[in-house]
């Protein structure tokens, strides 16, 4: 279990001063200009060896993204994802309202590694409260001297909020790019990637806000600090979040790696009836495949310990559903939201998220024959990896983990709805 010295969100819960003056009290700003002045190469090569992985979901490592920026002298720009829109996912929201600083000196310390000078964050449309927090920050660090031309850190740094309009599929870094200009949210076709050619065409950076936000802990306390949490490939802290079923859902700092058992024991007060009671955990976000709950007990949170039982980490975030949950039910709705949020740029997500999702309702009901399931498990092989983006993946991932996992309460549905249309007299209909 983390120690409280080893946390780098102080204020997570929003117990204590958020203003710049309680920031640096907690640490944040302290001497930033000493690691400014270690220079672009010495910021790159500490993130490296930190062993820190993308927090946004896809686990990319982060040093080696910032060193893929070039050197030379066009403008650079880095870009803070912060359009969290992944249900079960709600981390960044806490980080910005109750913690802005983290990610405010992290923008300015990133923007000395990959030579940017501008920094936007671009947040959730649904967001209020969070950007005007944010907002507020970010004019105290105007005010102090530490953004802005000639300021007192060393590194002419600005930092803009960008507000969404509420889609999802604007957290797909291009998507994002593409909003940002001022164009329809749709995702683009890499190559070329950002780092080459990313907004109005220059060398940009995409980060999660987490992935920024811890940026100048590491720096300060040293990337072997980081990397000496978790397992190898599997390094550092991160933010948790558990939802459903638990007897305390919360948002919470651990190292990475720890059991999803002791996660909920220690933190969410246990499971809510008992463990007998866990039916399914989805572990890192809707887009994740859902596990049976006998699978998941004693799991290690982190990328590798997710793969083993086949689903993923993606941000942590984990929706926990006990046996009064209906799970064909909870699957179709995530169908349903994947379908409303698709783009609809490339046909198999545009179609296929449809055609799932309207599968996917006909089986809630039972008003389905048995072939289907394996007619709807190869949809969705035919929509992974035919996209433009992760948005196909993400909607088959938890219809191909539900007929994986549970497909017996799928076959026991059909045959309850058959049984009682029979029983009544009445000829079910051929499926279309």
């Amino acid at each position: 279990m983390l120690k409280d010295k080893d946390r780098i969100f102080t204020n997570l819960y929003g117990h204590r001063d958020k203003s710049l003056k309680g920031a640096m009290a907690r640490g944040s700003w302290d001497n930033t200009k000493a690691l400014v002045d270690k220079g672009r190469d010495w910021i790159v090569q500490e993130m490296k060896d930190s062993g820190l992985r993308g927090r946004g979901g896809a686990g990319f490592p982060t040093g080696l993204k910032w060193s893929f920026m070039p050197k030379d002298d066009r403008p650079h720009y880095l870009v803070v994802n912060a359009d969290e829109s992944e249900p079960g996912t709600c981390k960044d929201r806490e980080i910005m309202r109750h913690d802005p600083h983290h990610l405010i000196e992290g923008c300015l310390l990133a923007g000395v590694g990959m030579g940017a000078h501008t920094a936007y964050i671009y947040i959730r449309g649904e967001f209020m409260r969070e950007r005007e927090a944010l907002q507020a920050a970010i004019d105290e660090c105007y005010e102090a001297g530490l953004l802005g031309k000639n300021n007192k850190c060393g590194w002419d740094m600005d930092v803009i909020v960008h507000h969404g309009a509420g889609a999802y599929i604007c957290g797909e870094e291009t998507a994002l790019l593409e909003s940002l200009e001022g164009k329809k949210g749709q995702p683009r076709l890499k190559p070329p990637f950002p780092a080459n050619m990313g907004l109005y065409g220059l060398p940009t950076t995409v980060n999660n806000v987490e992935s920024i936000a811890v940026a100048p802990t590491i720096l300060r306390r040293g990337a072997s600090w980081f990397s000496s949490f978790g397992r190898p490939n599997n390094v550092g802290t991160k933010v948790f979040m558990v939802s459903g079923h638990v007897n305390r859902p919360c948002v919470v700092e651990e190292s990475l790696g720890i059991t999803f058992r002791e996660l909920i024991e220690k933190h969410c007060g246990g499971i809510r009836g008992g463990w007998s009671n866990l039916l399914a955990v989805i572990p890192g976000g809707a887009s994740c495949p859902v596990v049976k709950g006998e699978d998941m007990m004693d799991v290690q949170m982190d990328f590798d310990g997710l793969r083993e039982v086949k689903s993923s980490f993606g941000t942590g975030g984990a929706i926990v559903m006990d046996k009064s949950t209906d799970i064909i039910k909870a699957i179709a709705r995530l169908a349903e939201f994947f379908k409303h949020e698709s783009c609809g740029q490339c046909t198999p997500c545009r179609e296929g998220t449809g055609w799932m999702w309207r599968v996917m309702e006909r089986m809630v009901e039972g008003r389905a024959q048995k072939r289907e399931i394996d007619m709807l498990f190869e949809v969705t092989k035919q929509v992974e990896g035919h996209t433009i983006c992760a948005l196909g993946d993400a909607a088959a991932w938890p219809i191909q983990g539900l007929i994986r996992n549970f497909r017996p309460e799928i076959e026991k549905r059909i045959d309850q709805y058959t049984a009682n249309a029979t029983s009544d007299g009445v000829v079910m209909e051929a499926a279309e």
